[in-house]
């Protein structure tokens, strides 16, 4: 195992940046692939988000959860996780101010975002739950996080073909989603994606995958490192920096869909995301020595799950009202979701002693 703690600063500095930049780039263009490999499988731009942005841009929460419970640090990589769900959520309003011109809730026309933001809502309510009433030691799990993974399980069975179906419509201005499908397809053409075989788009996702994995494991590696310097909590540490580092590449693919006018996939990008960072409480309580890191963990860890929660309905609550006013080149849903984000932050700085580790 690489020792990233004995590298100097600066070189820490440099390998952060070169992987962000990998990420960037390599989460930029996954968003085109998927935009049109789901179009030619059939596919709803939610779901894919769902599925398969969500999937690949989850792979650095994966190899942090895996390494960290390996390690012992079965709390750091709880709080990770936890961390970047409000993270993730928060940052929807960064895909809400490239829009500008409209809300973004007030475009997203298929209800598939709601039925996602419902069923994020129940997973981390489930984890809320689980932090206060203490897990049940099953073994090498906890009853609880076995719940969790049943419930992703059950959501993704949920949510499959249910786009499709479409049992109500938002009624939306004449021509805007045509209009959006247009500009989406556009956007691949830009993209050059089109024209690439579909054993082509699958290698190129691929590759995508494998450099997101690799440049995301060492952002949140040389991160850790860097920022163990400054004394932070183990709790807060994995709730802020190491959650916004290891968000990365949902943040480039999110940004990537919205310019496709792909609005369902950035938020199912988002909110896939979410429902598999659940279900790695399950990984985390498989790999970890000791007993269900749910009954190690305390005020810290509930509140980061309630802060997700709140951020995520905050979002739902746009799409239901679908208020287009902007402001400050975002939807109010957005504004309010970065207000709460960052009042939510200063609660969790004030609970670090009692998350656990």
């Amino acid at each position: 195992m690489i020792a990233f703690g004995e590298w100097p600063l600066w070189l820490l500095g440099a390998v952060f940046a070169a992987s962000a930049a990998v990420v960037w780039a390599a989460g930029s263009r996954l968003a085109g692939y998927v935009d049109t490999i789901s179009d030619r499988a059939g596919m709803g731009k939610g779901f894919a988000g769902l599925v398969l942005l969500g999937g690949i841009t989850s792979l650095p929460e994966v190899a942090v959860s895996v390494t960290a419970a390996l390690a012992g640090e079965a709390v750091l990589a709880l709080n990770n996780l936890l961390g970047s769900v409000a993270a993730q959520v928060a940052l929807l309003a960064l895909a809400d101010a490239l829009i500008g011109r409209e809300a973004l809730t007030s475009v997203v026309v298929k209800p598939v975002v709601m039925l996602q933001a419902a069923l994020n809502i129940i997973l981390l309510a489930l984890v809320a739950g689980a932090v206060t009433a203490g897990d049940v030691d099953l073994g090498p799990i906890g009853l609880w996080s076995a719940l969790l993974v049943a419930g992703y399980l059950a959501s993704i069975w949920a949510l499959a073909g249910y786009e499709q179906r479409m049992p109500w419509t938002a009624v939306a201005e004449e021509g805007e989603q045509a209009g959006e499908e247009e500009d989406g397809k556009e956007g691949t053409e830009k993209g050059g994606a089109d024209g690439r075989s579909m054993a082509g788009l699958l290698l190129r996702t691929t590759l995508a995958a494998l450099l997101i994995l690799v440049a995301g494991y060492l952002l949140s590696e040389t991160g850790s490192a860097a920022a163990e310097k400054t004394g932070l909590g183990s709790a807060f540490f994995g709730a802020t920096v190491l959650a916004v580092a290891t968000s990365l590449p949902e943040i480039s693919t999110m940004v990537g869909a919205v310019r496709l006018r792909r609005y369902e996939m950035a938020l199912g990008d988002i909110f896939g995301t979410n429902l598999f960072n659940a279900a790695l409480v399950f990984v985390i309580d498989l790999l970890a020595p000791g007993g269900p890191v749910l009954s190690r963990v305390g005020a810290f860890s509930a509140f980061g799950a309630l802060l997700g929660l709140v951020l995520t309905t905050v979002f739902m609550a746009g799409v239901i009202e679908r208020r287009d006013r902007t402001v400050l080149r975002m939807g109010w849903d957005s504004l309010a979701a970065l207000l709460l984000y960052f009042v939510g932050l200063g609660v969790l700085w004030t609970l670090r002693g009692e998350g656990g580790g």
